[in-house]
């Protein structure tokens, strides 16, 4: 069992504890982006990343198990500021208005997406492919949520994986085809996990915009019956 110092206060932990898990042991709020508590953490966005003294590169604290002897700091001028430009240049990337998660840490860390105005937008068409949701990959974060909860982490039913390289990285599916035509079950699942606007309910899509509730189910079931005929 390690014992560590985080911010300060010194901590001892099971081995494996990660230093995100550990932080919440000792009431150091650590954000977190592409990190879910009930799905595989992977590391990807860096939102997380703390100083651990002795390092040169700060660490992801979702994926970064806990060691003897180590000094942490979570809320270094370092750490800020790389959070900062992290956040800067995901919002200035992607859509991020309906990001509950998100949009409290672009305030919190007063991150700026004009600074990367001149930076290249990810421009994707919104697919209305299914009778339950839409995709809609302007406003992906490419966290990995959605592919993982439709893998081992939850359904394996394996129908979303990463597409393309690079900046051209996204979700997608076999082939490109639409979910009525790969493995998805409909469980919703992965909407569930989505912290952006990525994927939404289709019934919540209509609703904010201006449809009431009647007219959505006539307008669902209308569309239903149409793709149901087309796929005949």
């Amino acid at each position: 069992m390690p014992t560590l110092t985080i911010d300060g206060k010194s901590i001892t932990v099971p081995e494996g504890t990660t230093l995100l898990q550990a932080a919440a042991m000792v009431d150091s709020e650590i954000p977190v982006v592409c990190y879910h508590p009930h799905l595989t953490a992977n590391g990807l966005c860096r939102v997380c990343s703390v100083e651990v003294d002795g390092w040169r590169v700060q660490a992801a604290a979702c994926v970064t198990t806990c060691a003897e002897g180590m000094n942490v700091n979570t809320q270094s001028t370092g750490v800020r500021l790389a959070r900062q430009t992290i956040l800067a240049m995901l919002a200035s990337t992607v859509d991020l208005s309906q990001s509950p998660e998100i949009l409290p840490l672009l305030a919190e860390y007063k991150a700026d997406p004009t600074v990367f105005a001149d930076g290249k937008r990810r421009e994707n068409p919104i697919y209305d492919d299914n009778p339950f949701y839409l995709r809609d990959y302007n406003q992906c974060i490419n966290c990995w949520r959605c592919v993982q909860v439709c893998a081992e982490d939850a359904q394996f039913a394996f129908a979303l994986n990463f597409d393309g390289r690079g900046f051209e990285t996204r979700i997608g599916t076999f082939a490109g085809n639409g979910m009525t035509d790969t493995t998805c079950v409909f469980c919703g699942q992965c909407v569930g996990a989505c912290p952006t606007g990525a994927l939404k309910p289709k019934r919540q899509a209509l609703l904010e915009e201006g449809y009431n509730p009647d007219e959505v189910y006539f307008a669902t079931r209308a569309k239903n019956k149409r793709n149901s005929k087309n796929t005949d």
